[in-house]
């Protein structure tokens, strides 16, 4: 499949955030992540928890940082995503998680844990 210079953009801020949280000890368990409610980035391990990570960049800050543009309309679709990953991978019986955002301003990542 072909992907479109945004989407290139995209992968290529998924693939810094990675390497990031992978050199801060989390483990990959999935990525782009595809439901009816859109897509999760990135599924981590950390320990016990699993968590689901929003990356964000951004190369000029014209309409503000990555981090802002992480809306509450988002947010809910991230969520709904995630319950429907989790109902389908676990049935009801869920591990610990949390929602985290990688924001990626020109060069630098910032992580903030439990964004949401």
């Amino acid at each position: 499949m072909t992907r479109s210079p945004t989407q290139r953009l995209g992968d290529a801020g998924e693939d810094l955030a990675l390497a990031y949280l992978e050199r801060a000890g989390l483990s990959l368990v999935a990525r782009q992540v595809a439901g009816r409610f859109g897509e999760i980035d990135l599924i981590m391990r950390e320990r016990d928890d699993l968590v689901f990570v929003e990356v964000r960049r951004r190369s000029r800050s014209d309409y503000g940082s990555a981090a802002d543009s992480i809306g509450a309309a988002k947010q809910g679709k991230l969520r709904r995503s995630a319950e429907l990953w989790l109902q389908k991978q676990y049935g009801d019986r869920w591990p610990a998680c949390r929602f985290d955002v990688c924001a990626i301003d020109g060069g630098r990542i910032d992580w903030i844990r439990n964004a949401f």
